[in-house]
């Protein structure tokens, strides 16, 4: 089946920004000119994506906003004659069709998920997190959606990090398929390093298909006080029913945190048609 649609959840508190993140959603921080969110659209867009689901919350009005069709700002831009501007501006609002959910408590990932279940009906569906830019020449949600397109079941997208970071992960441990797919085997939450079985991880992007929804819709609120999408996964891997991973080909660009916010920036910033040589030639000249 055709995927057709992405789900988004956006409804964090996004605390490892803050004081920046008191008034605006972690989401909308730019890297380089654009938010983070924008390029996460962008990259389910060019992978076939024709619906986006937000799941947001209190205080995330400005994402909404920023997919939402400016004739304001258009008409400035226009009587400015600044089109390049514009083009830039109207695009945005058609990039897909949007549509909003609110997540009115912060009970987990699986159940910002769950919000969106209603709009999904029996479909598998793509889910991206918001920290998790990839810098790839195949959108690393296309590669999700070929992995699945072979097999038919649930795909968790992976990338590899040193060993002595494998604790701040969903670590997997899988047989190794061939085409940087694999079959699950387990998945560990922040594992001890010296705990760990591989050193690939979770980088926050997913197919999920219908089975994954129902489990989900069964799980109990439990000690954490949170409905986990691993929780889901270890479910379905107790009841031998199959998860494939794919080892994403693209550099990892996350950006759930401030130094690797600043290094998606740099990356980022340095392919610029408008600042890169200048970037460049300044990060040179800084004497260390």
């Amino acid at each position: 089946m055709k995927i057709r649609k992405a789900i988004l959840p956006v409804a964090g508190f996004g605390t490892r920004f803050l004081p920046a993140t008191k008034a605006q959603p972690k989401e909308m921080l730019p890297v380089v000119d654009k938010p983070v969110v924008q390029y996460l659209v962008e990259e389910a867009v060019e992978s076939g994506i024709e619906e986006i689901i937000f799941v947001t919350g209190r205080g995330k009005r400005a994402i909404e906003d920023h997919f939402d069709v400016s004739y304001e700002l258009e008409e400035t831009l226009v009587e400015k004659n600044k089109h390049d501007l514009l083009e830039a501006v109207r695009k945005i609002s058609n990039l897909a069709k949007f549509s909003y959910v609110r997540q009115p408590l912060p009970l987990g990932d699986g159940h910002a998920i769950l919000q969106a279940n209603h709009m999904i009906g029996d479909e598998p569906v793509l889910i991206i997190f918001g920290d998790c830019i990839y810098d790839s020449k195949i959108p690393a949600a296309k590669q999700l959606i070929e992995t699945f397109e072979k097999y038919g079941d649930p795909v968790i997208g992976m990338s590899r990090v040193e060993k002595d970071e494998v604790s701040k992960f969903g670590v997997i441990e899988g047989t190794y398929l061939g085409n940087n797919n694999y079959e699950v085997k387990s998945i560990i939450e922040k594992p001890k390093p010296e705990e760990a079985k591989s050193n690939l991880v979770a980088v926050g992007k997913y197919i999920i298909t219908p089975e994954v929804m129902r489990i989900l819709s069964e799980i109990k609120i439990g000690k954490s006080g949170e409905i986990r999408l691993a929780d889901a996964f270890e479910i379905m891997l107790k009841n031998s029913r199959p998860i494939y991973g794919k080892a994403l080909e693209g550099e990892w660009l996350d950006t759930g945190d401030k130094f690797n916010f600043i290094k998606a920036s740099i990356k980022l910033g340095l392919k610029h048609p408008e600042i890169g040589k200048k970037l460049k030639d300044y990060l040179k000249s800084i004497n260390f």
